[in-house]
């Protein structure tokens, strides 16, 4: 596999793209905006810029990824030819279904199909398609130049085969797979989010404040950032959806998401991606400043 599509491009998917490309594959970046793919490749290109400084790349190198990348706004002309689509739009059920709809008309029958949910059934996406069997979950860490691990999720219906050539591939972009089953939540955000939602919780009843959460989690369970710093990196619009896919899935209260946290997200409070949640972003993107409503 040499040719990659990659569908949307926004932090995931700009991620992936810029992560193939260093490594050489021809990438298509398809994203139905323009100022999303111009966004998309300012990204890239700002991110590499930072591994010139520290000495990770070199400049040739940066050029090298950047002239790997073709854009599209179209689905039909950015699939053609390709033997690897991997979807990263938002995480909502009913679009990725919409997308995978349209690419099973319009890519070539050997062609695979990935998607970078983080919680929507697989076996569900792939049930929209005619070759189910070659349908295949590809989770990303963010930021995906950086974090190691892709959860690679087998459908019902994926073929070893499938499953092999995804992990082998995934090993060749830098990354450690680690194969499991189509689950809600997978394995990351089954336990990554109770664990956010339980902190909003505890925040929500007042047990301690924004920071002395945080600073409990970082200093006494030596987590690099604090829960709901995370939840704020993440989106909490994003940790909201896969809340409510679990849920949904296990019918299960544990998985049911704090009142606070779907008022946050009624309200426009998505953490980093809106300039305030949990923290106010409005001068730096760092969580130094807990937000006005929790100070």
């Amino acid at each position: 596999m040499k040719n990659i599509a990659v569908i949307g491009a926004g932090t995931m998917g700009n991620g992936i793209a810029h992560t193939f490309a260093q490594f050489n594959y021809n990438v298509h970046l398809i994203d139905i905006s323009e100022v999303a793919i111009e966004k998309g490749l300012a990204t890239i290109t700002k991110n590499l810029d930072r591994m010139v400084v520290k000495e990770k790349i070199s400049e040739a190198d940066k050029i090298n990824t950047l002239d790997n990348i073709t854009t599209f706004t179209e689905i039909s002309k950015g699939v053609k030819d390709v033997d690897l689509v991997i979807e990263a739009a938002t995480e909502n059920a009913v679009l990725k279904s919409k997308i995978f709809k349209e690419l099973d008309g319009v890519c070539d029958e050997k062609t695979i199909l990935a998607t970078n949910t983080s919680s929507i059934s697989i076996t569900q996406i792939a049930a929209v398609t005619n070759r189910p069997d070659k349908v295949i979950g590809m989770h990303f860490m963010n930021p995906v130049p950086i974090m190691k691990l892709v959860e690679i999720i087998r459908g019902y219906n994926t073929t070893d085969e499938v499953m092999n050539l995804t992990i082998e591939l995934s090993k060749k972009i830098g990354k450690i797979p680690v194969e499991v089953n189509d689950y809600p939540g997978f394995v990351a955000n089954r336990i990554l989010m109770p664990m956010i939602n339980e902190s909003i919780e505890t925040l929500y009843n007042g047990v301690a404040g924004v920071a002395e959460i945080d600073t409990v989690m970082k200093l006494g369970m030596a987590h690099p950032m604090g829960p709901l710093q995370l939840a704020d990196f993440i989106g909490l619009d994003v940790c909201l959806s896969i809340l409510n896919v679990m849920y949904d899935g296990f019918k299960n209260p544990k998985y049911a998401p704090c009142p606070l946290l779907v008022n946050m997200v009624m309200a426009g409070k998505l953490g980093i991606k809106s300039g305030e949640g949990f923290y106010d972003y409005s001068e730096n993107r760092k969580a130094e400043n807990v937000a006005k409503m929790f100070a």
